[in-house]
């Protein structure tokens, strides 16, 4: 190979010396038989450098290769197939958590816009929905505790049901809120 590139690099400048090669094949010279290849020319040579009759390239006998052939299976590992039974449990298990917190925060926001549209409400019935409320955090704790849901989504839902209640007990007046301007 780097002597055809040698040849190329000092035999381009003397055209004279190619007039006599040609594209055809091996020339009648030539003592042994080669096979016929199809050329690829480099974005330096054009196809017009060969056409002229300044070059003419032999192909070349390469030496044949063995070559090993593997087969694929498409089986997983042992171990990647656990993995793919934990994941699926643990998709199933949370799932279910999550369903169970939408399902007792929708109750308590359902208790709680009840509450707010009635003009005679009492202050003890906030303690039914205290009691719902108190459900929904140990739920929403033990989601956190395990991994099902992180713990700014956890305290985040619980303050969602904390700001709402203290919402309902303004609305009836149950409740005042004191500004703190005297402490500083």
């Amino acid at each position: 190979m780097s002597a055809g590139i040698h040849c190329l690099s000092t035999c381009l400048s003397i055209p004279s010396r190619f007039s006599k090669l040609s594209l055809n094949g091996p020339s009648t010279s030539s003592a042994t038989t080669h096979s016929t290849t199809s050329l690829s020319f480099s974005a330096t040579l054009s196809p017009n450098f060969f056409s002229k009759g300044y070059l003419a390239v032999n192909p070349l006998q390469r030496p044949v290769r063995h070559s090993i052939v593997c087969e694929v299976t498409t089986k997983k590992p042992d171990s990647a197939v656990k993995r793919a039974r934990q994941a699926e449990k643990r998709r199933i298990y949370n799932k279910s958590r999550k369903s169970e917190i939408k399902t007792r925060m929708k109750k308590v926001l359902e208790a709680l816009d009840g509450l707010k549209k009635k003009p005679d409400a009492a202050p003890e019935e906030v303690l039914s929905i205290e009691k719902l409320i108190g459900e929904a955090y140990s739920i929403i704790d033990k989601a956190v505790k395990v991994g099902t849901l992180h713990r700014n989504t956890g305290a985040r839902r619980k303050s969602r049901l904390a700001r709402r209640k203290k919402a309902i007990e303004i609305h009836h007046g149950w409740y005042t809120p004191t500004t703190e301007t005297a402490s500083a």
